[in-house]
This record gives C-alpha cells, structure tokens and sequence, in this order.
C-alpha cells in the first residue's frame, strides 16, 4: 500500500506513517519499495510478533530509568511511595502486551 493510501486508511499524515514505519521495515517485519510505484508492504507473520516488540521497536525500551513521582533518575535518592506497586503493575502491563501478539489485537480491535 503506498503511504498516502496507508496515512488516509489509519487518519495520520503521510510524514508520520513513513516515521513510524522505517523502525518495523529495519526490524524486517515490513517491506518498503521507494519509488513511484513503491509502497509498503507486510512481510511477517503477526501471530509472531508481541504488541510490546512492535511498541518497543517504534518507541525505544519501555523502561525510561526514571521515578514515576520525580523527575530523577529512580535509584536516586532511594525510593518514592509508588516505587514497589509502580514495579508490578509495570510488570503486569508489560507481561500482558509480550503475551498479546499484533494479529491477536487486530482481531480484537475487529469486535
């Protein structure tokens, strides 16, 4: 599909969809062909791939360091008041989007 096509099927910008994209064609999961007659392609099996690869492939690792109360670093300074149930819902959150595969929220998202 080409990215105009592909920007107006999902209501974001051609500049966006290139941007979200060029991590999940170097991931190998989507195939660009530049060129007037280009466009993109899926070349992966989604009943393979987490929807936590595909946020972190985008997005950069989930785990920023960071308090989720203050703007340092976590270990700094010991640990705020949300530190132990920050950790296990992360945790929990994290778990459920390695467990869920992209072909599995898309047929969920079809509901």
């Amino acid at each position: 599909m080409k990215g105009p096509e592909l920007a107006e099927v999902v209501g974001s910008t051609s500049g966006y969809v290139s941007q979200v994209l060029t991590p999940l064609v170097r991931a190998g999961w989507v195939r660009s062909d530049p060129g007037r007659s280009g466009g993109y392609s899926l070349i992966a099996d989604l009943d393979t791939i987490s929807v936590l690869a595909v946020i972190e492939t985008i997005e950069g690792p989930t785990d920023s360091g960071r308090c989720v109360l203050a703007d340092r670093a976590c270990d700094q300074g010991g640990t705020c008041a949300l530190h132990v149930p920050w950790l296990r819902a992360r945790a929990q959150l994290l778990a459920q989007l390695d467990d869920t595969t992209v072909a599995e929220a898309a047929a969920s998202g079809e509901a």
